[in-house]
């Protein structure tokens, strides 16, 4: 069943509108998707934790049918946060834990910064925070990760895409599911919809590492648990080996995690594993 007993709503914040689903009962859990899907890549492991939690997935600012960041500085995980954090509030919880996925993971992360009274617990899902990534980044980095400098480049990039979205933004409906994969094809075809995930990686080069970098010299940390998860068929562990160093400069707790028996689309290819690794470390 596709989301079964979830609510479709859409929530005002300041910034503009969120399209979510929410559903279960429990402590509040926020799920974050990566690009380019929607909220409905949870749709398997959202109903595997409603026993356990109130679980939320919203479409991110830019991404689906939640509202269009009008600047790029709009674009950053520190002003997506704000609005995410704003989201929360107005469906009833001062304070939730936060699980993200790829361009998910780095506005999840920039939430726990930002708002440490309000984030309990944060999972990681293969990502590393963005100033690490860049840092650390060579040519193993630049041959797998070309996208994010080449999305950068928001206009050639949004033309090339409208030019061939199947070749851009494939779709495996049988892997997906139908709902899913409805929702995605509706979204990578929009024109709008491709120029606000774009401006995401644009915003990740030109503010989201400055932020982070600001973070690392003042030595701020993260306040709290982290858990750290990654796709075993990705390339993270050929990247950094282990994907848990990256995050030691981060917090001075122990850090969490294991490898996902998937590719990097977790959510959609290995929703049970993941659903219970979510669940030992949240509960």
């Amino acid at each position: 069943m596709f989301f079964e007993n979830f609510d479709l709503r859409h929530v005002e914040t300041g910034a503009g509108t969120i399209r979510l689903r929410i559903g279960g009962s429990g402590p509040p859990l926020l799920l974050l998707h990566g690009h380019p899907r929607t909220h409905t890549t949870w749709w398997r492991v959202a109903p595997l934790l409603a026993d356990d939690f109130t679980v939320v997935c919203p479409d991110m600012p830019g991404f689906g049918a939640s509202y269009q960041p009008v600047t790029l500085e709009q674009s950053c995980g520190r002003a997506k946060a704000v609005a995410l954090e704003e989201c929360m509030r107005a469906l009833g919880f001062a304070a939730f834990a936060v699980a993200g996925h790829d361009r998910g993971s780095y506005r999840a992360f920039r939430l726990a910064m930002d708002f440490p009274e309000q984030v309990t617990k944060l999972a990681v899902l293969d990502g590393v925070p963005i100033y690490e990534a860049l840092e650390r980044a060579d040519w193993r980095f630049a041959r797998s990760w070309w996208h994010w400098f080449f999305f950068a480049q928001s206009e050639k990039a949004e033309a090339a895409i409208k030019a061939d979205p199947d070749l851009w933004y494939p779709c495996d409906r049988e892997k997906m599911g139908p709902e899913n994969a409805d929702d995605y094809l509706g979204a990578t075809r929009n024109p709008l919809v491709v120029r606000g995930m774009l401006a995401d990686y644009k915003a990740g080069l030109e503010f989201d590492y400055d932020h982070d970098r600001a973070d690392f010299e003042a030595g701020r940390k993260l306040a709290c648990p982290l858990a750290v998860f990654w796709s075993a068929l990705d390339d993270m562990e050929a990247l950094y080996g282990d994907p848990k160093l990256p995050w030691q400069a981060w917090t001075t707790l122990d850090i969490v995690g294991s490898a996902i028996d998937s590719g990097h689309h977790m959510a959609e290819e290995a929703p049970s594993e993941l659903a219970g690794k979510l669940r030992r470390f949240l509960l």
